[in-house]
């Protein structure tokens, strides 16, 4: 509830202070009028288009309306088939998210960190902390697939792999929490692997958490002990129950509206070329750039945004259609 206070102060604060600003504007613009003084007319020219800034800047947090874009967001990335290949195209979308993250102010947690065999990794989940972070990373949900001269194949030849990108919103335990009973789960203990580091450690700490009615495993081996891995591990189990809870749900009201899905829609959402051509290219929203090494560095704010306006519009189809 505090978290929800403080946006909603720091919206109100921000329309206050846009509102005072339009009318000192206004006003400056009407003495410079009646006065034939260029300077303070220019003066009033200036501070309208900074508004004009701030204004899109204020219609951009307007497009966070889901019931759960506010919240904080756990992600999950998997290579797909391909070995190293794919391996170490989920290392660089690692690396992608969390440079953005870095960008944007955001807390992250590394909660469990899976290598590859020779580069890359197998699997990775992190949490990230900030106003709005599963809102944005909600653009992220899907395959992402790279093509790409492959530094791993001796003859340079063209590859294509794949990787997938899950996310899910954090929970507070009273918010939407799933009951689980102890008898349903798998409770495994293992040393930490990774990369490194001071919170690697040596001690069979980390832990894994198998649902065994539904298959759910989740793991978790960053935090100091057993104990705090043992809880981070239950709140990602919790978020991921939730989650399934709502898409089943979901499923169910769209079955019942006749909805019909296009079913290779959530297979891959987006494209990064790096041979023959340098492309990145959204399919759901058609933002394009030919800067690939920018957002390969983080720079994904221009594809949030057209997504958060994609799915407005989206939204508003739909409710255009059952007014019909």
């Amino acid at each position: 509830m505090t978290q929800r206070l403080a946006g909603v102060e720091s919206d109100l604060a921000l329309l206050e202070d846009l509102a005072r600003r339009l009318e000192d504007a206004r006003t400056l613009d009407e003495l410079a009028r009646e006065a034939g003084d260029e300077d303070t007319q220019a003066e009033a020219v200036a501070e309208l288009d900074a508004l004009e800034g701030e204004f899109d800047r204020c219609e951009l947090r307007s497009l966070y309306f889901g019931e759960y874009d506010a919240r904080d967001v756990i992600v999950e990335i998997h290579p797909g088939a391909g070995g190293t290949e794919s391996q170490d195209w989920a290392e660089m979308l690692l690396r992608m998210h969390l440079r953005w993250a870095e960008r944007s102010g955001f807390e992250v947690e590394i909660d469990e960190y899976q290598p590859g065999e020779e580069a890359g990794l197998k699997s990775v989940t992190l949490t990230i902390k900030g106003r709005n972070a599963y809102g944005s990373l909600l653009s992220e949900r899907g395959v992402h697939r790279l093509v790409r001269i492959s530094p791993f194949d001796a003859a340079k030849r063209r590859h294509t792999s794949f990787t997938s990108v899950e996310v899910i919103p954090v929970f507070e335990e009273e918010d939407e929490s799933v009951e689980i009973q102890p008898e349903d789960l798998r409770i495994d203990t293992y040393r930490s692997s990774g990369a490194g580091g001071q919170h690697v450690n040596v001690t069979d700490s980390a832990v894994r958490i198998t649902h065994l009615p539904t298959g759910v495993v989740v793991s978790c081996q960053n935090e100091r002990s057993q104990l705090q891995n043992r809880a981070k591990a239950m709140q990602i189990l919790q978020a991921r129950l939730a989650q399934m809870r709502r898409e089943k749900r979901d499923a169910e009201l769209a079955e019942i509206r006749g909805e019909k899905a296009d079913i290779g829609w959530g297979s891959q959402i987006r494209s990064y070329v790096l041979a023959p051509y340098q492309m990145v290219k959204d399919l759901r929203t058609g933002y394009e750039t030919g800067d690939v090494n920018s957002v390969l560095d983080g720079a994904l704010d221009p594809f949030i945004e057209a997504w958060l306006r994609w799915r407005r519009s989206g939204e508003s189809r739909a409710v255009t259609d059952d007014s019909e």
